[in-house]
């Protein structure tokens, strides 16, 4: 009987029974009174008078009046760049600890994202909280007392000034508890390595010693740890050498496209679980197992608002026109499409992070991510979401007994007419890429009427081309670098995209 597993099973049983049930509306109205409490002395406090907002009647309301919506450039030239030229208490109290950086899915230049000591243990605290959801689900109590393998960026972090700048997976395995420490690989000495094809050698080298039951990470960067894994010690999946891995907690990006070509590097099936955390903050978690949406943290650092994603409120950057809507918790509808919008414990206020959102169940604040505000495709009045486009991979997988493990999409001119045209990673025996682009377009005129419409007007057809699922991870490592945090563009436009098929002709 594994002692300890049962122990730290019945603790967190114990913790989620002892829980109070709390509103999530209500939590994001404490958690806004306590936002503008400590930042009120700031200079952004002070410029946006939220003493005043404070005293109002209607916080949330008064707060949406007074400050307007941010996108990264806006506040990080009209604010940001304040702390970057040595001055303080900016937009939060005193300076930033760290700095993430990231570049997303938008291109080699990191943004630099202010992350406070307050944002840290913000994270720490939805990182326990995601621990004691765990009891939810069915797992063994020996699970608890395995090792959980965390690939990140390097925590080998750069000394700047007076703070310390990486990616925020970096960020946080740098920080995490120390009675964590003991179930946490690769361990600190690996997870310091800055090359990330050297850190995943040494994975496969150590792997044998080690008992993992969890792992997390972006998905496209967990398999390929897998893979090194099964080639360096000879197995046929990576249940040989890791016969108690039970859970799987994703990131980054939707888990759907990934799902068939994972579920191949396994013995059995294991616990799939979402999680969304990005530069910002640790947003959301799945929390129970009868959904995969997951629950918005509403009671850490982070307040959220929601702007209907409706095309008379977004520029065609993906900004927010200055008069567009914002709802609270309270406000928001089942099944309709949101522009996320944050406010912070790092000094990030009304930030449009980029991606668009569901409610699935507003009683438990579960959402499901969309899409991006940059890579919604309307170009030609399609209004495709990425959501859509990785249900029409999935169905091509079905179709065609396929996997497909990475895809981009364009809306390019030929010949003055706009074809969708598709790039698909796919490394199996495979039909044509003509039927493969007559089921790409069948399924999304069934899927999606805009779509269809769009069809029988100026989208004039489908075009596929089929390349090997490591040209796209080449992409990234020459447009960025590989691991941590950085994500295969699905949607470019017509400049990117054609440096895309450059790159590719290159291959």
């Amino acid at each position: 009987m594994n002692i300890i597993g049962n122990i730290i099973k019945s603790a967190i049983d114990l913790t989620q029974k002892l829980s109070p049930e709390a509103s999530p509306s209500q939590n994001q109205k404490e958690v806004l009174k306590n936002l503008l409490g400590k930042a009120k002395d700031t200079a952004f406090g002070k410029f946006y008078n939220f003493g005043e907002i404070l005293e109002s009647d209607a916080i949330q309301k008064s707060f949406a009046e007074q400050v307007p919506y941010f996108d990264y450039k806006k506040i990080n030239e009209a604010w940001w760049q304040q702390l970057h030229d040595g001055n303080t208490n900016v937009t939060w109290p005193k300076n930033p600890d760290y700095y993430a950086l990231s570049s997303g899915t938008t291109g080699k230049t990191s943004k630099r994202i202010p992350v406070t000591q307050d944002m840290v243990d913000s994270i720490k605290s939805a990182g326990i909280a995601q621990i004691i959801a765990l009891s939810q689900f069915d797992l063994p109590p020996s699970f608890f007392g395995k090792g959980i393998l965390m690939l990140g960026s390097s925590t080998d972090l750069i000394e700047k000034d007076n703070h310390l700048e990486g990616e925020i997976s970096g960020i946080g395995a740098s920080n995490i508890p120390t009675w964590f420490r003991g179930y946490y690989k690769p361990g600190g000495d690996i997870a310091q390595i800055e090359d990330w094809d050297e850190r995943v050698k040494k994975i496969a080298e150590k792997a044998k010693d080690w008992d993992i039951g969890a792992i997390s990470g972006i998905p496209s960067w967990i398999e390929l740890m897998l893979h090194n894994v099964i080639a360096f010690n000879k197995l046929q999946n990576i249940h040989e050498i890791w016969p108690n891995l039970e859970v799987y907690t994703s990131g980054g990006v939707a888990f759907g496209p990934y799902e068939k070509s994972f579920n191949a590097l396994l013995g059995r099936p294991i616990t799939i679980i979402d999680t969304y955390l990005a530069s910002e903050g640790f947003i959301a978690f799945q929390a129970r197992p009868e959904t995969d949406a997951m629950q918005l943290v509403t009671d850490g650092g982070i307040y959220f608002e929601f702007v209907p994603f409706k095309p008379e409120y977004i520029n065609q950057d993906g900004s927010l026109v200055p008069h567009a809507p914002s709802l609270t918790m309270a406000e928001v509808e089942l099944n309709k499409d949101y522009v996320l919008i944050i406010s912070t414990v790092s000094g990030t206020w009304r930030y449009i992070i980029g991606d668009t959102i569901e409610f699935t169940d507003i009683e438990r604040a579960e959402i499901k991510i969309t899409g991006r505000t940059k890579f919604f495709l309307n170009t030609v009045g399609s209004q495709l979401s990425v959501n859509k486009l990785d249900d029409a991979v999935k169905n091509l997988e079905a179709t065609f007994n396929i996997k497909i493990k990475e895809y981009t999409i364009c809306a390019k001119r030929y010949d003055g007419e706009f074809y969708h045209s598709w790039y698909l990673g796919i490394d199996d025996a495979i039909a044509t890429s003509g039927s493969l682009a007559q089921t790409l377009d069948d399924f999304l005129k069934k899927a999606n009427k805009n779509y269809r419409v769009a069809r029988s007007k100026a989208l004039k057809g489908v075009k596929v081309e089929v390349v090997p699922t490591w040209v796209f991870y080449d992409w990234n490592a020459a447009n960025k670098k590989k691991g941590g945090q950085v994500k295969m563009e699905r949607v470019m436009n017509e400049e990117k995209f054609a440096e895309w098929e450059t790159f590719v002709n290159s291959c």
